[in-house]
Parts: structure tokens; C-alpha cells; sequence
């Protein structure tokens, strides 16, 4: 059954989302990293899609990076009336992804710091499918928290969605 009250959205990388308003957010991860937050009393959630760990504090502070994106979806939560103690998150992507490869794990460094950026803040991270070698689709249903992944370029049977 497909509700018409809820809208979908695709999240670009070094971009975040988070609206009070039922969405299906939809994004594509390879060595990057999507957070998922949740807010269990409000039944809200935002999402962030970063391509770096760390900002280097030369250009501007986007989204791209982890530190910028983690922390301005926790503003934008709280923005939409969130409590820090009310969210919980989950963590997608990281994939060690062939033309990153010599020394510079790009994939792990953004879980990470997607990791210690969630502790630091309190926040409880119940869930996680990270790393390997295969690129993930995910769907975060902003009204529930669930988030539905897909590998790509799985060779095994048929594709299907992993519910987390």
C-alpha cells in the first residue's frame, strides 16, 4: 500500500535532510557514509550523505565532510524539535572501494568518525551495515526509522532489500 502523504527524496552527496513531514529519502553509497537519525517521540528522522571524514579547514565547511554533516543534522533535528537524548541512529556505507585503495582508507575513516561523532553526542547507534567492498542503494523512511539497503553489484542471486 502506498500512502500519497509521503514524499520521496533523493539525497545527493554533501547533502543533508531531515523534515517533519513523512519522506522516503533514497541514496546511492559507496565510500561515503549516510547517518540515519531517528527521533523515537516525535517519529521524525534526518539523513546525511558525506563523501570525507574531516574538513581540512581550508575551504568552505560543507556537508561534504563528516564533522560539518554530522553535526548539522543534530542542529537540524533539534531545529525540528528533537531532544538529543530522543535520537537514535544508524550508520550505512564505508565500502573500501577499489580507486581509494593505498593506505588512505577512505570508507573507514568516514565510520569513523561517524562512530565518535554519535558517541560524543550521546546519541545510541542501534544499527549499521558498513564496510566491504560493495556499494550500497538505501531507502530511510523518515516516519518509522527503517531503512531498507540494497547492495550493488552483488553477484549472487537475485538483488533484495536488507531491512534494518
Amino acid at each position: 500500500m502506498i500512502c500519497k502523504d509521503i514524499g520521496e527524496h533523493f539525497l545527493f552527496p554533501s547533502a543533508l535532510f531531515a523534515e517533519r513531514t513523512p519522506h522516503h529519502v533514497q541514496t546511492i553509497l559507496g565510500s561515503c557514509v549516510a547517518v540515519c537519525l531517528f527521533d523515537r517521540y516525535l517519529r521524525f528522522g534526518g539523513i546525511n550523505h558525506y563523501m570525507m571524514p574531516w574538513w581540512n579547514g581550508k575551504d568552505m565547511p560543507s556537508p561534504k565532510y563528516g564533522d560539518i554533516a554530522i553535526e548539522r543534522l543534530i542542529e537540524k533535528m533539534i531545529g525540528h524539535g528533537s531532544m538529543k537524548q530522543n535520537l537514535v541512529a544508524k550508520i550505512f556505507g564505508g565500502a573500501n572501494q577499489h580507486a581509494f585503495r593505498g593506505g588512505f582508507d577512505i570508507g573507514e575513516r568516514n565510520v569513523s568518525i561517524a562512530r565518535d561523532l554519535i558517541s560524543k553526542h550521546g546519541i545510541i547507534l542501534i544499527g549499521e551495515n558498513v564496510g566491504g567492498d560493495l556499494g550500497r542503494k538505501i531507502v530511510f523512511h523518515t516516519e518509522t526509522g527503517q531503512v531498507f539497503m540494497k547492495f550493488l553489484g552483488r553477484i549472487d542471486s537475485a538483488p533484495h532489500d536488507e531491512a534494518y
